[in-house]
Formats: structure tokens, sequence, C-alpha cells
């Protein structure tokens, strides 16, 4: 027998994905599901898909869970983290204006920012401290690089608890990215494949930075993506400790706060549309 879905479309900065909040709608193989719903002209269209559902610690009051599109679980995504704090507090699941989500990276804390419609329109995320040694991730002898050469290209490796290599070019608008992002993706250099950042230093200080996510291809804007380009900038002395990192989709303003070696990350968060989508027969 079919049943239907209850999902919400919503994004950060262009970066989109399917929500849905599994106590009320449960999914039987949520990978299956992202790579079908999130086909375009065929399905709902996105990025992949967000599951919510409710914590069973004391240490956080929501859960989240991500699929690409391409069907693999990613570990995080500071663009979606900060529409599931959008979601439920939109949806009257929580009062609070400061909610702590689990991930598969940690416990990721969200302030948000309510307009005067009393809906969330951004949000500001502590993502943690960066990771700048990883073995698992990274194919060094001690898990690290900076300026470190790849695939033809010199880099500097940051981890949000995903694997980023952030790659500073004169002009990020003339890669070719189609072609260099999944050739360095899959870069023996990263054992767990890696997202890839090219990115531009502006003379105003802006960051202009283009993604080829890990699992998803081309995004309009990765949270965790220009965490790690800040982080990498400031490591290499091109910016300090606050950037406005740019890309396709909107603009992020990040922080590493040198009191606690956090990130700090805020951003819009977007609801485009609400439906249900039938599936079984």
């Amino acid at each position: 027998m079919a049943k239907k879905i209850k999902f919400t479309k919503m994004h950060g900065a262009g970066n989109d994905y399917i929500y849905v909040y599994t106590p009320d709608n449960e999914i039987a193989d949520p990978s299956a599901a992202s790579i079908e719903w999130s086909k375009f002209h065929f399905g709902i269209g996105s990025d992949g898909l967000i599951l919510i559902g409710k914590s069973k610690t004391l240490e956080a009051d929501f859960t989240m869970r991500i699929f690409n599109n391409d069907g693999s679980e990613a570990m995080m995504c500071g663009n979606g983290v900060r529409c599931v704090g959008k979601y439920v507090y939109d949806h009257k699941l929580t009062d609070k204006t400061t909610v702590a989500i689990d991930t598969l990276s940690g416990i990721k804390v969200i302030d948000l920012h309510v307009a005067e419609d009393g809906k969330v329109d951004k949000a500001t995320v502590n993502m943690g401290e960066p990771i700048l040694a990883n073995t698992r991730q990274l194919a060094t002898k001690d898990g690290s690089m900076k300026m470190g050469t790849v695939g033809g290209y010199d880099g500097t490796f940051v981890s949000m608890g995903n694997p980023h290599f952030v790659i500073f070019v004169p002009d990020v608008m003339s890669i070719n990215l189609p072609e260099e992002g999944p050739a360095m993706e899959f870069n023996e250099m990263f054992p767990e494949r890696c997202n890839i950042e090219f990115a531009t230093v502006r003379p105003d200080g802006t960051i202009r930075m283009r993604v080829w996510e890990r699992g998803s291809g081309i995004t309009l804007a990765c949270g965790t993506g220009a965490c790690a380009t800040a982080v990498a900038a400031c490591l290499c002395g091109l910016r300090g400790r606050e950037s406005d990192v740019e890309m396709d989709g909107g603009t992020l303003h990040i922080e590493w706060r040198e009191s606690d070696n956090r990130i700090y990350m805020t951003g819009p968060a977007a609801t485009a549309f609400e439906g249900e989508i039938e599936v079984g027969s």
C-alpha cells in the first residue's frame, strides 16, 4: 500500500535539501530515497535528504542525518544544520532559540535569529574546532597538509569532521569545476574522498569560493566548506580570523575565535515549499 511522506524543501544560501521529520514519517531506506527524490525533473530535486529526529540524549535536542544525492551518508552540513534549527522552531517542535543538534560530527549548538514574522531567517552555528590533522582522511604521514600539492594543485587540508582541501587561485571563476572537482574528490591522497574548495581572496578581503562537494558534486554553497576555506585563509596568512565567504548561492560570515578555537558560522535559512511524496505501491 502506498503511503505519503510529508517533506519540506529548504535551503541555506542555495544549498538545498529535502527535510523530513522522522517521528511522523518513517523512511525505510533513506539512501535510496535520497537518490530518487533528489533527481531534478523526476523527483523533488535537491542536493540530498536530511532526516530530523528526536534526541535520545540530554546533551542534544534533536538529531540530524544527511544523505547526499548519490545516496552516501554525510557527516555534517553547515547550511543544512541551520535549516534544521529553522525547521524545529518554525514547526513549533521547540520554543528555544538556542538548540543542540546531534550529528555524525558531534553536537552542534545553533543560535536562531527570529524575524519580525516569528520565523527564523538566519542562524549562528558553533561548528566546533577545525581539525588540521586526520590520517583517516589524508594520506600523509601525520594526516596534515598546509600548502602541499595534490593533483597538481597546492592546497591546505582542513577537516570540519568531514574532509576539505582548499586551493587558493588567482581567479576562481576560471576553474573548470566539473572537470577538476571529481578528479580531486577521488584522488588517492583522500582515502574517504574529499570536498574540494577553490577560492580567491579579493582586494576588499572577501573570499570568493566555489565548491565540489563529496557525494553531491557542484553545489551553490557549502557551510563546512566555507568554514574550512576561512581557516585555510587564516593559516596561509591571507586573512585574519573573520571572513565573509561568498559562494554561488550566497555569503556566510565565518569567525574562528581565538578565545576557544571554535568556528562560528552565520548565514541564512529559508523554506522553499512543503509537500507530500507518495512512496510504495
